[in-house]
């Protein structure tokens, strides 16, 4: 026994979709001033949500948005996203709108 609780089957599959969508986005990530390529984001953005997991903290992806996807834990500076082509937004926006995307691709 792990000591802790997963999240429901569903937010799994949500959360699981929102970082893998951030890692196939070719957006860049900004942390705490500096951009990254959408792959190191997804890294990023997986361990804070194991991190999360781990601590019974996440049972949602909105949660998931809110704790993890929304702003440094370190340094309490938002995260940003920024897409070819495209201004650059804070990152629970762009999160918010995968998110949504996601339930409505869902049947």
């Amino acid at each position: 026994m792990s000591g802790w609780a997963a999240p429901p089957p569903q937010a799994q599959r949500e959360i699981g979709q929102l970082i893998d969508s951030l890692g196939r986005s070719g957006c860049e990530f900004q942390r705490n001033g500096t951009w990254y390529p959408a792959g190191e984001a997804r890294a990023h953005l997986q361990r804070k949500y194991d991190y999360l997991r781990k601590r019974d903290m996440v049972a949602t992806a909105e949660q998931f948005i809110e704790r993890a996807g929304t702003q440094s834990s370190m340094s309490g500076r938002a995260y940003a996203v920024r897409c070819p082509g495209q201004g650059t937004v804070p990152s629970a926006q762009w999160l918010g709108a995968r998110l949504s995307a996601i339930r409505h691709a869902t049947p």
